[in-house]
């Protein structure tokens, strides 16, 4: 590799990097509770409503989602946690995908971390309880009321 090449190239990633770096250090985080009801037989939906705390002030959101794949049951889910990498409470809004097998009977500690298309992370932990089975993909919508 010539040694211009080798500069140019060396110039491009730094300004990715730091283009990268910029926009995560303006990011910003709050607290995010959701209490979230699902039930499925084969299909299910899932509804409820939360809040969102960014920057001293409360949100209100609601939850929606579809699951397709073995489902079976029904449950009531509290979460509770930390959003960030977020500008706007706007950025919470948004789909938030997982795939993935799980059971809860009875009373079951759940504990998440979920992405949406606009960058913003969810790490979520809570308690579940009510009988559910499921091995799907499932889709989780959140919004701001």
């Amino acid at each position: 590799m010539s040694r211009s090449l080798f500069r140019t190239t060396l110039v491009a990633a730094l300004a990715l990097i730091g283009a990268s770096l910029s926009s995560a250090a303006f990011a910003d985080s709050g607290t995010i509770r959701i209490n979230v009801l699902k039930g499925g037989w084969f299909i299910g939906a899932s509804g409820g409503s939360g809040t969102l705390t960014f920057r001293g002030r409360t949100y209100p959101l609601s939850i929606g989602g579809l699951s397709a794949g073995l489902v079976f049951g029904a449950s009531q889910t509290y979460l509770s946690g930390r959003v960030s990498r977020i500008n706007s409470p706007g950025d919470v809004a948004g789909v938030y995908g997982a795939g993935g097998a799980g059971a809860a009977v009875g009373r079951g500690v759940s504990a998440i971390v979920l992405t949406n298309e606009k960058g913003a992370l969810l790490e979520l932990s809570g308690r579940q309880t009510g009988l559910m089975v499921n091995a799907d993909l499932s889709g989780l919508a959140i919004s701001l009321r």
